[in-house]
């Protein structure tokens, strides 16, 4: 109980925390559209190296306190430094509005595991933009959002993401927007690897 009460202490004096959502790295149940591309072993190593490499550079800045919210038993996930929280049943929505709700008090961004060209000052960026808005969006190239963030006062809708929203679609950030009851900011677009084409262009790049 004392240890853990250390933790929360620690946490406490940051009140910023950064959320990565990922999945348990089970071999031939991650990354399934891209291993339909390049095969399940690249899928499997691209995943595990992308995820493993942003909780590494993630961790090294001490403003924050980095999490991992995790497909299955949290004891199955990633070496490193930050604290694990299962993402527990039900849609995309209602896992990501669970885990930002789940945490200490504090600000709180949650981005995706698979977007290799994340980098602390694009996190930094997204906290000062919360300085003027409830709400902040990072707009993924295919339409979507590769991380969202909240200023956690009192008053936080629920449910924090609007009903009409296709997920997974060429306007999903566009839907979330619309139907979103908080003044929001975007930042930095950025792009997620699920395809063939993707990857190469991530290994192009130096994102890996």
């Amino acid at each position: 109980m004392a240890e853990k009460a250390k933790t929360y202490t620690r946490i406490a004096r940051r009140q910023r925390h950064v959320i990565v959502f990922a999945r348990t790295p089970e071999f031939g149940r991650i990354k399934t559209r891209l291993a339909r591309e390049v095969g399940a072993i690249e899928a499997w190593r691209f995943y595990r190296t992308a995820t493993e490499r942003l909780v590494r550079r993630l961790e090294v800045d001490q403003s924050w306190q980095v999490w991992l919210a995790l497909t299955g038993s949290p004891r199955r996930g990633w070496p490193g430094r930050h604290l694990s929280m299962p993402q527990g049943r039900g849609s995309l929505p209602v896992r990501m509005e669970r885990a930002l709700r789940a945490l200490p008090p504090g600000d709180a961004v949650l981005l995706g595991s698979d977007i290799p060209g994340a980098r602390p000052a694009h996190i930094r960026r997204a906290f000062a933009a919360l300085s003027r808005a409830r709400v902040v969006f990072a707009p993924a190239e295919d339409g979507g959002f590769w991380l969202v963030g909240v200023r956690r006062v009192p008053g936080l809708p629920s449910p924090l993401f609007p009903e009409a929203v296709r997920w997974s679609h060429p306007d999903t950030l566009a839907d979330v927007v619309r139907g979103m009851r908080l003044p929001h900011a975007e930042t930095d677009m950025l792009s997620d690897v699920d395809t063939a084409a993707d990857l190469l262009r991530a290994k192009r790049e130096g994102w890996l």
